[in-house]
């Protein structure tokens, strides 16, 4: 294996004050279940309404990580972290002592790779038919009322964050979004194109086919006047389902926007993979390190 190789395998550069992660795969020692040094993860109910029918007032669920030593006394970033067309918030099995992400965000703070930060996984579908089964798709692009509206609001109210009252721009750079395939649709259409007065870090997981395209991306991105401080993408190169779509939504968005800037602001990560958990656990790592910084 020669040096280039290597430095594919396992590539982290400190550029411009931000770490840049590019790894293919998650090192052991990030998937063990610690011991010691644990965060906890709490079910929540919120209210909120049926953004996609007739705005009736119902309750909606998400599950927090909370990381080791949580205290009210200190202010965390929050990500938002989204699942696909098939799941709700329970697919990325943050749920109990064994979920992955969990292990994973345990493991990066001890090792000291991150900043303690907040991890939510709520319901994509902003209506009262939520299950995963007979809820309509389309109540997933109205998304954006309920986290603007109730979501947000509700966890700056409940947890530590670092919210400004009145103001929720001015701690947009505390707020990351990320998903996989529909919630990576929801991370491009909603996070960039409805919310970036909230939001300044984005990932996207084999964003799904209903994403926009890089050019209505870049337009949005160059009327708006905030910045983007990273947006990391990933998607398998055999996925059939969303591997079209995605490079179409995101692979050259650095040509077409000055806002984003390869080994500065912006990466599109491609491997051999499909579209599984193999890519969208990976994608959860690289981005865990990428965001916040």
């Amino acid at each position: 294996m020669g040096h280039s190789e290597e430095m594919i395998q396992k590539a982290i550069a400190q550029e411009n004050g931000k770490v840049h992660v590019n790894a293919q795969s998650i090192p052991e020692k990030y998937q063990q279940k610690r011991a010691d040094e644990t965060g906890v993860i709490e079910h929540i109910r919120y209210p909120s309404k049926d953004y996609f029918l007739a705005g009736k007032e119902i309750t909606k669920e998400a599950n927090v990580y909370l990381p080791y030593g949580y205290s009210r006394d200190k202010k965390y970033n929050v990500l938002y972290l989204m699942h696909g067309i098939g799941g709700d918030e329970a697919e990325w099995g943050m749920v109990d002592e064994d979920s992955l992400v969990k292990r994973m965000m345990d493991n990066l703070i001890y090792y000291k790779e991150i900043e303690p930060f907040i991890v939510v996984t709520p319901n994509g579908r902003s209506t009262e038919n939520c299950a995963r089964e007979g809820s309509d798709y389309n109540s997933f692009y109205v998304f954006g009322k309920e986290l603007r509206s109730d979501l947000i609001p509700y966890m700056e109210a409940h947890y530590s964050t670092y919210a400004v009252e009145g103001d929720p721009s001015a701690s947009r750079m505390h707020r990351a979004m990320a998903g996989l395939s529909m919630g990576g649709m929801q991370t491009i259409n909603i996070g960039i194109g409805e919310c970036m007065d909230l939001f300044s870090y984005f990932g996207a997981f084999s964003a799904a086919p209903t994403s926009n395209l890089a050019e209505k991306t870049a337009k949005i991105l160059e009327d708006t006047p905030y910045t983007v401080d990273y947006f990391y993408n990933i998607c398998g190169t055999e996925d059939e389902i969303a591997y079209d779509s995605a490079a179409a939504a995101a692979k050259n968005l650095p040509d077409l926007c000055d806002k984003l800037k390869e080994s500065d602001n912006f990466m599109w990560q491609e491997l051999k993979g499909m579209h599984d958990f193999h890519i969208w656990y990976l994608g959860f790592f690289n981005f865990a390190q990428i965001a916040f910084k």
